[in-house]
């Protein structure tokens, strides 16, 4: 009977979570992960398998934490205007205030060709939908009431405004123009 496992799954997770985000799938190292998580070469590999399946479990973890923050944005009462504009300022704050402008994990994710699979691909790609459909929704509401254009459909409005919303998270990692991103804020909401 083997030993029994003498850690916290969840915090090794979340280690290998913040490693990866700071540096990237391919720029971490397996040594990385152990000194992170605080595990051996051996419990790293018999607990998760491989560097790639942590990887997946530090998506998946991802996918839990990081959207109710923007869904708690978007789900706020007042006008869809001023909670589209709260969603893209919250970006740009933390954005800005991270030092490391580590951006958002599951673009990351999306875009980081070395730590790209299907299964990465697939939980960066529901993380993007559950988003899309709240704010597709917020469209919906925004057009009822006569707040938003219905030149478009909810679900074009709602792409449009995700585009706008990613491309300033990734603009958010590389400038410290705050006056700019703010321009792209106002002139996204302006196009609604």
């Amino acid at each position: 009977m083997g030993r029994p496992r003498e850690f916290d799954d969840t915090a090794a997770v979340d280690a290998a979570m913040e490693l990866f985000w700071r540096k990237g799938y391919e720029a971490t190292t397996t040594q990385d992960l152990c000194d992170s998580t605080g595990l051996g070469r051996g419990s790293l590999y018999n607990a998760f398998g491989s560097k790639r399946q942590l990887y997946e479990a530090a998506l998946r973890r991802y996918s839990l934490m990081a959207p109710q923050g923007q869904l708690e944005i978007l789900e706020r009462p007042g006008p869809v205007k001023d909670r589209l504009r709260a969603l893209m300022l919250w970006c740009v704050d933390v954005d800005m205030a991270d030092p490391e402008r580590k951006g958002c994990l599951a673009i990351n994710a999306a875009v980081d060709a070395g730590g790209r699979t299907s299964e990465i691909a697939e939980l960066a790609h529901r993380q993007f939908v559950r988003l899309e459909q709240t704010i597709c929704h917020l469209m919906a509401v925004g057009q009822s009431t006569g707040e938003l254009s219905t030149e478009r459909s909810p679900l074009q409005a709602a792409r449009f405004f995700q585009s706008a919303y990613y491309g300033l998270r990734v603009l958010g990692k590389v400038t410290d123009d705050r006056a700019a991103l703010l321009d792209v804020v106002e002139g996204t909401l302006s196009a609604l």
